[in-house]
């Protein structure tokens, strides 16, 4: 794989490892406005990311945060089709 597709891989793997942990913790299967509001609340933690990368000076930390926020929003899209 490319190193583009490793990074949107890496954070589809980790939006799915952030759903089964939901799962786990309340015992259930998460319906899809569940995980709709889970891939908002990673597009959010992101964005706060961002923003604090950005006050820090560190904007190759922050570039890879906006690029994150891309892939999940897209996600986030292709949801609703």
């Amino acid at each position: 794989m490319r190193a583009k597709e490793m990074d949107k891989l890496t954070v589809i793997r980790s939006l799915q490892a952030a759903i089964k942990q939901i799962e786990v913790d309340e015992r259930k299967e998460l319906d899809d406005a569940q995980v709709l509001a889970v891939i908002e609340k990673q597009i959010k933690q992101r964005k706060e990311s961002v923003k604090a990368f950005e006050g820090a000076g560190r904007e190759d930390l922050a570039s890879k945060e906006q690029a994150e926020i891309e892939v999940l929003s897209h996600v986030s899209t292709r949801s609703y089709d």
